[in-house]
């Protein structure tokens, strides 16, 4: 192979190195940098950190920091305390119906975080079935579910089930030689549990925790749909700049600052925990699950269904109520069944959400896998001081709330020479920058563990480097890369912190759709366009179990 081949080879990941970075510093850099200026602007005129002494001087919202680490914290590790047991039960015995025990935890994560709060709403809320049939029937009062145990409730049934799936994927890597030696040293069932169990599952324990805390903290729609009078940094930094936009942008931003700092923190003090139980097991026998006595069958069987029921109750009851009469307004239940809801919300729009919502994610999941595989080349095969750069740039949008991009991105781009406020394209650019690092991180992982003798055999015969990893590698990442769409996807489909500050009546997706008429009390359209939200998830889901030919779901 002559030198000139060589360099022209070299060349073109070097091109595109290069310009991937160019991407992550004008879509990214470029907006973080806009909002720190923006965030010395004062309303005066003048420069100066009068904003960010407002907002720490003032208890209302320095409140909102404390009230967002109470939530989180106590969602994290009760999610923890509820998934990790769960996952030790699923992997370790014999249990029935195990394939859908896990599709319905999967189902309890998927959903868009507003429609899990609304769900509880219709539940449990002040004129919720629930509360409404204890009333009726013994005199009895339910608790208030508003405020900070609401979102509690919310968030813990929807996280609880990632620590399970990051849990359940620890547990596969163990090798059964390790359990079986542990018994032969007497070393059994709960004392197993916390002495070798939960040590060697560690690293992923802190990923979930890191996953949990950080959805958690940067979480929007549940607090503002069931948190009243409880507020939190996410819907302050919402209200900072709907009520602002246009008179003192900077005190909006100077929130979004705290609120990147803040999240960076925790991200960093995560990845250091994890460096300290980090370590590495090749699984030669994986663990076989074994039934269990009977007493202790039924205590895991009740365990594992009535924490899933209890988690999805919600949900099934919102499919439910979409196909219950309501009255002209759309706001009160009626006697009875029928298709009203969805004629409605197909009168207002439902068509247009749909195509909003497929164009997005489908346009935004073919833009993410593309660069995905190529930054994971980079990480994983030539690594360099670029491509270094480029991983830690890609995971910069995993710690940033969402209500931040969406600001970031209108500060930057509300000006020429590139104006996308108000176009579909500013969504779909918000969508690749907060949910490409689930692909990277899959297809990185994935990547890691594939030999480079592949590549090497591939290429002595007479292919490029190039036309190898498309045609060799990338095929044997298909895993990881499905993976990581898959989550990519639906957390594209169900999000509402950016899309509600960038979406304009031609961009409306399904989850800002939703919640239009959840804000207008129309419960029915609102239960309507939530299950046809639902029924998405579903299938892709099952798609993501047919194309991927495996039969557990882990990360």
């Amino acid at each position: 192979m002559s030198l000139h081949t060589r360099k022209s080879k070299l060349e073109i990941w070097n091109l595109i190195a290069y310009l991937i970075v160019i991407l992550y510093v004008i879509f990214l850099i470029f907006p973080l940098a806009n909002i720190l200026k923006s965030s010395f602007d004062q309303a005066d005129g003048t420069k100066g950190f009068g904003n960010f002494v407002r907002f720490f001087g003032e208890p209302h919202y320095f409140n909102t920091i404390i009230n967002s680490f109470k939530v989180s914290i106590v969602v994290t590790i009760i999610s923890i305390i509820l998934g990790v047991p769960l996952a030790y039960f699923y992997n370790m015995y014999q249990m029935k119906g195990k394939r859908f025990l896990q599709v319905v935890i999967i189902l309890c994560s998927m959903s868009a975080p507003f429609i899990g709060a609304y769900s509880w709403i219709l539940v449990l809320g002040r004129n919720g079935v629930i509360t409404r049939l204890l009333e009726n029937l013994f005199g009895y009062t339910m608790p208030n579910i508003y405020g900070f145990k609401g979102i509690v409730i919310s968030l813990t049934s929807r996280l609880f089930p990632m620590v399970f799936l990051y849990t359940s994927g620890a547990l596969k890597s163990i090798d059964n030689s390790l359990i079986e030696a542990s018994q032969n040293l007497g070393t059994r069932g709960v004392k197993m549990f916390f002495k070798v169990i939960t040590p060697l599952c560690m690293p992923s324990i802190l990923a979930a925790a890191l996953i949990v805390f950080m959805r958690a903290m940067a979480d929007f729609g549940t607090p503002l749909m069931i948190g009243e009078g409880f507020r939190t940094f996410p819907v302050e930094i919402y209200n900072a700049y709907v009520g602002e936009v246009g008179q003192n942008f900077g005190f909006a931003a100077a929130i979004s600052i705290v609120a990147i700092l803040i999240t960076a923190l925790v991200f960093l003090l995560q990845k250091w925990a994890t460096s300290k139980f980090s370590f590495t097991i090749n699984a030669m026998h994986t663990i076989e699950s074994k039934k269990a006595k009977p007493a202790f069958n039924f205590f895991i069987h009740f365990y594992s269904y009535l924490l899933v029921s209890i988690a999805m109750l919600p949900q099934v009851y919102l499919w439910y109520s979409s196909f219950r009469n309501t009255s002209r307004s759309g706001n009160v239940f009626m006697e009875g069944h029928s298709l009203m809801s969805y004629k409605e919300v197909m009168k207002r729009g439902l068509g247009v959400s749909i195509k909003n919502t497929f164009f997005v994610g489908a346009l935004s999941v073919a833009i993410i896998l593309v660069l995905a595989v190529l930054v994971s080349y980079l990480v994983v095969r030539r690594k360099s001081f670029k491509s270094q750069l480029i991983d830690t740039m890609s995971m910069v949008p995993y710690v940033l709330p969402g209500s931040v991009v969406g600001i970031a991105l209108i500060s930057a781009f509300n000006t020429r020479p590139l104006i996308l406020t108000g176009s579909v394209a500013i969504i779909i650019v918000a969508m690749v920058i907060r949910r490409i690092p689930y692909t990277i991180r899959s297809s990185v992982a994935i990547l890691g563990q594939i030999p480079i003798s592949m590549e090497e055999a591939a290429i002595s015969l007479g292919s490029n480097k190039l036309k190898t990893f498309f045609t060799i590698t990338v095929p044997m990442m298909r895993n990881g890369i499905v993976a990581g769409a898959l989550l990519s996807w639906i957390t594209i489909i169900t999000e509402l912190s950016t899309s509600i500050i960038l979406y304009t009546a031609r961009s409306q997706t399904l989850t800002v759709f939703t919640y239009v008429f959840v804000s207008r009390g129309s419960d029915g359209q609102a239960a309507a366009v939530a299950t046809v939200l639902s029924l998405f998830t579903i299938i892709s889901l099952t798609a993501f179990m047919i194309i991927s030919k495996d039969k557990d779901v882990t990360m």
